[in-house]
C-alpha cells in the first residue's frame, strides 16, 4: 500500500522555493522549515489580509465571507481570534469534554468491531469529525447527520458530487436567526451575544467564524483519521508498540500529524515587493507556505520519511506556526489521541483491505493528502 511519499524532496534540495502556477498566477512555495517559520511570523511582509485566497486556489466561487480570524492580519487578528479562544480550548482544559470525546470515540470503535469490516473515511472519520464538531460547538447530535451528508469537504465534495460552499453559508446563517429566537448555550448564540470591542458582531463577522470553524478542520482530520487506519492497517506491530507505554499515544498523534501534513499550503499577499528563495515578488503577490515540505527537512528531523512512533523532540509544524496557529489543533489532538487510545485498548490489530490514496495535482507537485477510499477490518483484543 502506497504511503505518504514527499512530493517536495527533490525540489527542497534543489532550491529553497518551488514555482506553482494557479489561475495565471504563478508563486512560490516556500519549502524549507526555517524559512517558513520566519515567514509564518513575519505577517507585515507576508499579510493574511487577502480575503477568499488563503489556499493555492480562489475559493470566490464557494464561499463569499472572509474567513475569521483567518484572513486577517494583527493586531485585528488577536482581537477577533481571543474571542473564541476559550471555545477551542476547550478540548485540553475541560476534563468532562475530554471525557465526552473518549466516550465518543470508544462508542464508535466498539461499533467498526462488531461490524468487522468497513470503510474507514466516509463511514467512520466523517461522522467522527462531525460528531466532535457537535460537542464542541454545543449542538445537538442530530445535526452532526445533516453536516455528513456534505461530505468529506463541504466547499468541493459531496455524496452526490453536487457540492457548493453556498450551502454551508445558507446553514449557518439560518443556525444564526434559529439562535436569534431560541438563544442557548451552543457556538451560534455566542456569537449572536458576546460584546466585541464594544459592539456586536456584524452578520458578516459571524458567517466568517463560522465558515473557517465548519471548513477548516473538515477533510484535514478526515485525511489523518483515515491515514491512521491505513499505517495501523500497514504495520500491524504500531499498536503493540503504543500499548507499551501510554505516552507514546501522545507522541504518536504529534508523529502523525508530522507525516500526513494533510493541508499542503497556506498563502500570504506581499503588500510590497519582496524576495524569497532568490524568487522576486511583486507586491501584491502571493506566496505558499508548504507545511508538507517543511515537515519534512532533513536537516530538522532523522529519518523524515518514516513514521516514529516516539519521536522526541519533535517541532513539526502540521497545525501552522506563528500567530495563525490552528486554533482547532487542541480539538484535533484531542480525537487522535483518543482514537489510538481506544484502538489500543479495544483492537489487536488492523487489517487493511484496500486504500486508495487521495492525491493532490498541481502545475509542479502531485502529493498525497490522504485516501478517498480505505477498507479495513479490526480484529477484537481479547480480554
Amino acid at each position: 500500500m502506497p504511503e505518504h511519499p514527499d512530493a517536495f524532496k527533490k525540489a527542497r534540495a534543489e532550491g529553497a522555493t518551488l514555482n506553482v502556477n494557479c489561475e495565471d498566477e504563478t508563486l512560490p512555495l516556500i519549502l524549507r522549515m526555517q524559512d517558513v517559520r520566519k515567514s509564518a511570523k513575519d505577517w507585515k511582509t507576508f499579510s493574511s489580509d487577502n480575503p477568499l485566497m488563503c489556499v493555492l486556489h480562489s475559493e470566490a466561487s464557494v464561499r463569499g465571507v472572509r474567513q475569521l480570524p483567518l484572513e486577517i492580519d494583527p493586531p485585528q487578528h488577536t482581537d477577533y481570534r481571543a474571542l473564541v479562544q476559550p471555545l477551542f480550548n476547550r478540548p485540553k482544559d475541560d476534563p468532562e469534554y475530554i471525557a465526552n470525546m473518549q466516550a465518543l470515540v470508544d462508542e464508535m470503535v466498539a461499533d467498526a468491531v462488531a461490524k468487522g469490516e468497513f470503510e474507514a473515511v466516509r463511514k467512520f472519520a466523517l461522522p467522527l469529525q462531525s460528531r466532535a464538531l457537535a460537542r464542541l460547538l454545543k449542538m445537538p447530535e442530530s445535526e452532526a447527520e445533516v453536516w455528513i451528508s456534505w461530505g468529506v469537504h463541504v466547499f468541493h465534495d459531496r455524496d452526490d458530487d453536487a457540492g457548493d460552499g453556498h450551502m454551508l453559508e445558507a446553514y449557518t446563517g439560518d443556525q444564526f436567526k434559529r439562535a436569534e429566537q431560541q438563544p442557548g448555550d451552543d457556538f451560534f448564540s455566542y456569537l449572536n451575544g458576546v460584546d466585541f470591542n464594544g459592539r456586536k458582531l456584524t452578520f458578516e463577522e459571524k458567517q466568517g467564524f463560522a465558515n473557517v470553524t465548519f471548513a477548516g478542520g473538515r477533510d484535514t482530520i478526515i485525511n489523518t483519521v483515515s491515514s491512521i487506519f491505513a499505517y495501523l492497517g500497514d504495520h500491524p506491530q504500531a499498536l503493540d508498540f503504543l500499548r507499551q507505554d501510554e505516552s507514546r499515544i501522545i507522541t504518536a498523534v504529534e508523529e502523525f500529524v508530522r507525516y500526513v501534513s494533510p493541508l499542503t499550503a497556506i498563502t500570504r499577499k506581499c503588500p510590497h515587493a519582496t524576495q524569497v528563495g532568490g524568487e522576486n515578488v511583486p507586491a501584491g503577490g502571493r506566496v505558499g507556505l508548504c507545511w508538507p515540505s517543511a515537515n519534512r527537512d532533513e536537516t530538522v528531523f532523522e529519518n523524515p520519511d518514516e513514521v516514529v512512533l516516539d519521536r522526541s523532540p519533535n517541532p513539526h509544524i502540521g497545525f501552522g506556526f506563528g500567530p495563525h496557529n490552528c486554533l482547532g489543533a487542541p480539538h484535533a489532538r484531542l480525537i487522535f489521541r483518543s482514537l489510538l487510545k481506544s484502538l489500543c485498548d479495544r483492537v489487536e490489530r488492523v487489517v487493511t483491505i484496500k486504500a486508495e490514496p487521495k492525491m493532490e495535482r498541481e502545475s509542479s507537485f502531485t502529493r498525497q493528502s490522504g485516501y478517498e477510499s480505505v477498507q479495513v477490518k479490526l480484529i477484537k483484543r481479547s480480554p
